[in-house]
């Protein structure tokens, strides 16, 4: 039978006891170009433990070039990013304590769902439980069984959020997760996210639907023309541009910061 594991496990693991008084990631002058276009120009932030840190932004902000900076993707020209106050210097290790699930999982399309899931198991050294909530929340044993071709969407989206939580890592970088999510799935991720959240651990969270946010976040970071425009709370931005609504509050700051 499959045991369900509790998501206040995580503080068990050494860099979960970052408090909130302490970032578990900081971001230092970041610059990123890609031939002419610069991309990234100076980006400051810190992450901290036990939040819901939104980095949003429009097309072109640069908030996948961030993301892909802090997976190692890609390699920053100029500024620093540190995890548990180590900064990245190339290697991968520091990987193992990031959950991500991508906007679009691509997945090996002759694999199972199953079969994804043991290949990880198989790749990471995880001596801890592996958290498969999800699994039943979701509804996926009989789905998992078959090939990744055969599944939906949504399906995919649900494979793609267990492979995330599934080790239990004090980082979630969650990109869109609850695209193509019906509204039950989409309800129980969240939950899922908040209990991650109050277990202590640091959710960067990536979402297009400004209801979401205003639901889940903790924190925004806000990203226009490859710089932060906004690094705080939703209560902060309401004040600061006498918005209530998170969506009115975005497009007001544009627009007085534009003026």
């Amino acid at each position: 039978m499959l045991q369900l594991i509790d998501d206040d496990l995580s503080v068990s693991d050494p860099t979960s006891t970052t408090g909130p008084e302490k970032p578990v990631i900081e971001i230092q002058g970041l610059e990123k170009r890609f031939g002419s276009l610069k991309v990234l120009k100076g980006i400051d932030a810190q992450i901290r433990a036990g939040q819901v840190t939104a980095l949003i932004g429009p097309n072109g902000a640069g908030k996948t070039t961030l993301i892909k900076a802090l997976l190692g993707l890609t390699r920053p020209d100029a500024g620093r990013i540190s995890l548990f106050g180590e900064p990245l210097d190339g290697g991968v290790a520091y990987r193992e304590k990031i959950g991500y699930m991508p906007q679009y999982a691509a997945f090996p399309e002759n694999l199972s769902g199953n079969d994804v899931l043991a290949l990880l198991k198989d790749l990471r050294e995880h001596t801890g439980k592996f958290d498969e909530e999800l699994r039943i929340a979701f509804a996926l044993e009989d789905e998992l069984d078959k090939p990744i071709r055969t599944l939906s969407g949504g399906t995919r989206q649900k494979v793609s959020a267990l492979c995330a939580f599934l080790f239990s890592p004090p980082i979630l970088i969650l990109d869109e997760p609850t695209s193509g999510l019906d509204p039950t799935a989409s309800s129980r991720l969240k939950d899922k996210v908040r209990r991650a959240r109050d277990a202590g651990r640091a959710i960067i969270l990536t979402s297009h639907i400004m209801s979401e946010l205003e639901e889940m976040t903790d924190h925004l970071l806000f990203l226009m023309e490859g710089r932060v425009w906004f690094d705080g709370t939703i209560e902060e931005i309401r004040a600061r541009t006498g918005e209530d609504r998170l969506e009115r509050a975005i497009a007001t700051l544009i627009q007085k910061e534009a003026a």
